[in-house]
């Protein structure tokens, strides 16, 4: 949600409240704590994880900071879950923070120093023109029309209407027109197919086995977790298919025993800061053959009321939602906890879901991040 006012060390202190309030639990029961925020140019603070910590609960206890761009939402989770799984902790707090309205300049200044400085930054490089590329790489490939990623939009946007974070002005009842007749941005991609400038802030309390029957607590289980990294150079991919989605799966399917992804993942939440990469990503899950996950979309097998499909970012993601860029791989990782207890209100999904998965990628276009959810 877009906050003006509160800082991020604010955000963070009532995002880690609100977990745990829902919890049952306070601060004194937490054991350690993991942090996720963007470096000083994405925030605008210098030093920002020593800034953030008391925000996050973190005063005299262990802490970590995780940070691999937009991957880093879902893989502060799973760092999370490693502190928890060592045995050295019962209990980790996470905490996700992105306040990107206060940057000076917009973080999109920082991206063209962080390229290589003889072959890529002499581009002039920035995200939008890269995921350009990227789009018309995809849409090529396959031949899928500009109509259907304007239905990935239309449908992430109606469902970020049910969502009570959802950012002022980006979800709504839109039409394919009025999707396609946005502004173009760098084509192919257009402004109502792009996720908005947010300010955010998630939490999520992990804990042990034996914590959690000796409080009685009704739990959501960490069944399986995956990451991986593919070369920086986006220059040297093929960037139709998303390999390293793929491998984080692979790696996430193999801890939980999931042999059949599309028999087994009732409900996803994949990353979606532009709406062809939903489909992306979908692909790269291994929840569609290369090229199909378009046309799915135009069958409503990804829809949130499918009753034989798998629905795809019910709460209306980051174009629905926003993208709070540290925070909103956490945003994913809530909605399917919620999903699994079902408690998600009008964003519920109406098949029966036992087993959520919540995907992310970010850094310079090769992270994936993995965590599958199980009741």
């Amino acid at each position: 949600m877009r906050r003006a006012l509160e800082t991020p060390k604010e955000l963070a202190f009532e995002a880690a409240k609100a977990a745990l309030d829902d919890a049952g639990l306070t601060i004194n029961d937490i054991d350690s704590v993991v942090a996720v925020t963007a470096p000083d140019a994405f925030d605008g603070v210098h030093m920002n994880t020593e800034y953030f910590a008391d925000g996050a609960g973190a005063k005299g206890k262990p802490y970590m900071r995780s940070y691999v761009g937009g991957g880093s939402g879902v893989f502060g989770v799973i760092n999370g879950w490693y502190h928890v799984a060592s045995g050295h902790f019962d209990t980790c707090l996470v905490v996700a923070e992105e306040k990107m309205s206060s940057a000076l300049p917009h973080p999109q200044g920082a991206f063209n120093a962080i390229y290589d400085q003889f072959l890529e930054r002499p581009l002039g490089v920035n995200l939008l023109w890269i995921f350009a590329l990227e789009m018309n790489r995809y849409m090529h490939t396959h031949q899928v029309p500009m109509e259907t990623f304007a239905r990935v939009a239309q449908k992430n946007k109606r469902n970020g209407m049910d969502h009570p974070s959802s950012q002022s002005g980006i979800s709504g009842d839109f039409t394919i027109q009025q999707i396609m007749d946005s502004e173009v941005m760098a084509w192919p991609v257009q402004r109502l197919m792009v996720s908005p400038i947010s300010d955010g802030a998630g939490a999520m309390v992990l804990a042990s086995e034996e914590f959690v029957r000796k409080r009685g607590l009704s739990p959501v289980w960490i069944e399986g977790v995956g990451w991986n990294l593919d070369t920086s150079y986006w220059t040297d991919r093929d960037l139709y298919y998303p390999r390293y989605v793929e491998k984080a799966a692979r790696m996430a399917y193999d801890m939980a025993g999931v042999t059949d992804p599309r028999r087994d993942i009732h409900v996803v939440e994949p990353y979606d800061p532009f709406a062809y990469k939903e489909l992306h990503h979908l692909e790269g899950l291994q929840l569609a053959d290369k090229g199909q996950a378009p046309r799915l979309v135009e069958e409503g097998f990804w829809d949130r009321d499918t009753e034989v499909g798998i629905p795809s970012t019910p709460s209306g993601g980051l174009m629905g939602v926003g993208n709070p860029i540290a925070a909103a791989g956490m945003m994913k990782v809530t909605e399917i906890f919620w999903q699994l207890q079902g408690r998600a209100g009008k964003r519920q999904v109406k098949r029966e879901v036992r087993r959520g998965l919540a995907q992310a990628w970010g850094d310079l276009m090769q992270v994936g991040t993995v965590v599958i959810l199980g009741k």
